[in-house]
């Protein structure tokens, strides 16, 4: 695994950057305020994904226990008319593997799931989330936007996360302190015509706590 730093206020942050699914781990060791998943999907899963009409991407909110995500994701994707064939399964199959990984590496009893279709600037400003921590993976369009910020302001250094490529970001729930400065963003764009499809997990220790 290699990581990319930063340097803020003479502190060093990393990101950790990986090749491997384990990878993803680095997330536990100190300063390390995301890790990244360096992967691409198999060809012809992005050139299906991307043909889709945005109307049959799949898009829902649900809380689930984490081995029941596969079973979750295939009703959502016969309640969007997501196609039937290997590429929805493959895809089906990628996202109940991803929360099987973070549910592990956050020791959650449930995951929150959300699948967002994005066609507008949602979440264009820089922030950090409200969770412990968040994996977020784009399908289809540009990903995740982050960067280091200092006193408040935008990273001045912007990376993008590859689509396909996982990303744990560390959010205000984490325990270490002091913040590590790591912003993130939904790319803008708005009045480009692209669509994303953005898969989001939260850890969450159960349904009522989302009451």
């Amino acid at each position: 695994m290699s990581l990319v730093q930063e340097i803020v206020r003479d502190d060093a942050t990393a990101i950790g950057v990986t090749d491997t699914v384990e990878g993803l781990s680095a997330l536990q060791r100190p300063g390390c305020a995301a890790s990244l998943w360096r992967r691409q999907a198999p060809a012809g899963f992005q050139a299906w994904i991307d043909g889709l009409r945005p109307g049959r991407l799949p898009k829902a909110r649900t809380i689930v226990w984490p081995a029941d995500v596969r079973d979750a994701v295939r009703h959502i994707c016969d309640a969007s008319g997501t196609p039937d064939c290997a590429e929805r399964t493959w895809l089906i199959d990628d996202v109940a593997a991803l929360a099987d990984i973070f549910a592990g590496l956050m020791r959650a009893p449930y995951l929150r799931l959300r699948f967002d279709v994005v066609t507008t600037n949602m979440c264009r400003r820089f922030h950090i989330d409200a969770v412990t921590a968040r994996l977020i993976c784009t399908y289809r369009g540009t990903g995740t936007q982050y960067g280091i910020a200092a006193d408040g302001t935008d990273p001045k250094r912007v990376f993008t996360a590859p689509t396909g490529a996982p990303i744990v970001l560390r959010g205000t729930l984490w325990p270490e302190q002091p913040d590590a400065g790591l912003r993130h963003r939904s790319p803008p764009i708005e009045g480009t015509g692209e669509t994303r499809l953005v898969l989001v997990l939260d850890p969450v220790r159960g349904p009522e706590n989302e009451m």
